[in-house]
């Protein structure tokens, strides 16, 4: 196998993502008394509790394909940690997710497997007047988030993926606190900015992908990206625009579909083929892709498909 840096794969070819963590969760039927201290919910703390879960989903991606895995970290930055009574072990949490995330890349021989540091926010909308997501104090989140990559740097990720992100506000915070964890650690690492669009083109409190961009790309990150929320469909406009800019490389990580409302849950049905077919089409269209991958509804059928996507595509 040949040894190779994130930075160095990412010249070379288009890199597969792995797709949902949460839904794959959901499979396993997790009850209370799985989580740290019955703590219901508490995805990232399965980690710790049951590692082999984590572990076997890791390794189902790496099996269909991915090039790079996400951390088990989502919700692992301090504001969202201290909700489950775990805040003070941020660092520790977040580099362990990190190592154990690592230590199933090492299983594959192949070729070179990259850890990618899941950066979900905060909950609080720091830009908004809402009586209670608004009312938080910005260096706590800077603080919140730069805990959070501290560990995941110190657990040899190879990237920080600021994800999900419904507040440009709290996206430059996320930024500027990984670039602290970075001076703090001494070690560089890739950093990827990703906002979340609604189906028309904007953050939930209406930036739009021009000023979500334009906001963010000149403060050092490596790749600007879009997940989540919606299916890659509605996505295509946002990435036409990013596209056209042809200056940062693009991370493309669409549900599987729009969601649609059965029984109070989000369910996503857009088939591993049909998401296929348009991420290929993406490819072709648009050269500033360098990494695709899916988010919610997406299991390891749907990276299967994408990886035959990318074997068939030579990357411009």
């Amino acid at each position: 196998m040949v040894e190779e840096t994130f930075t160095q794969a990412l010249e070379t070819r288009i890199l597969l993502f792995d797709g949902a963590m949460g839904t794959e969760i959901q499979k396993l039927e997790p009850k209370s008394e799985d989580f740290p201290d019955n703590k219901d919910g508490f995805n990232d703390g399965l980690s710790q509790t049951r590692p082999e879960w984590i572990k076997t989903i890791h390794r189902k991606y790496l099996e269909a394909g991915s090039d790079c895995i996400e951390t088990n970290t989502f919700g692992s930055n301090k504001i969202k940690l201290d909700e489950y009574g775990f805040g003070d072990r941020t660092v520790e949490l977040n580099q362990k997710n990190a190592e154990l995330a690592r230590s199933v890349c090492n299983e594959f021989s192949d070729k070179q497997r990259f850890v990618i540091g899941s950066m979900g926010p905060t909950g609080y909308l720091p830009s908004s007047n809402d009586a209670d997501l608004g009312q938080i104090p910005l260096g706590d989140i800077r603080d919140a988030f730069e805990l959070q990559a501290e560990g995941l740097i110190l657990g040899s990720a190879d990237a920080l993926l600021i994800e999900t992100s419904q507040d440009i506000l709290e996206v430059k915070l996320a930024i500027e606190a990984s670039h602290n964890a970075m001076k703090k650690t001494g070690k560089k690492v890739t950093l990827i900015g990703n906002v979340t669009l609604d189906q028309y083109g904007k953050m939930l409190l209406g930036t739009n992908v021009q000023s979500a961009y334009t906001t963010i790309s000149e403060m050092g990150i490596d790749i600007f990206g879009l997940n989540c929320s919606t299916g890659p469909i509605e996505m295509e406009p946002s990435i036409q625009w990013l596209n056209d800019q042809k200056h940062k490389p693009l991370l493309i990580i669409p549900n599987a579909g729009m969601p649609e409302n059965e029984g109070g849950h989000a369910v996503y049905k857009m088939t591993p083929e049909k998401m296929a077919d348009a991420l290929n089409s993406f490819l072709s269209e648009y050269p500033q892709i360098n990494i695709i991958g899916g988010c919610c509804g997406t299991n390891p059928e749907h990276i299967k498909a994408l990886r035959k996507v990318i074997d068939s595509q030579k990357k411009h």
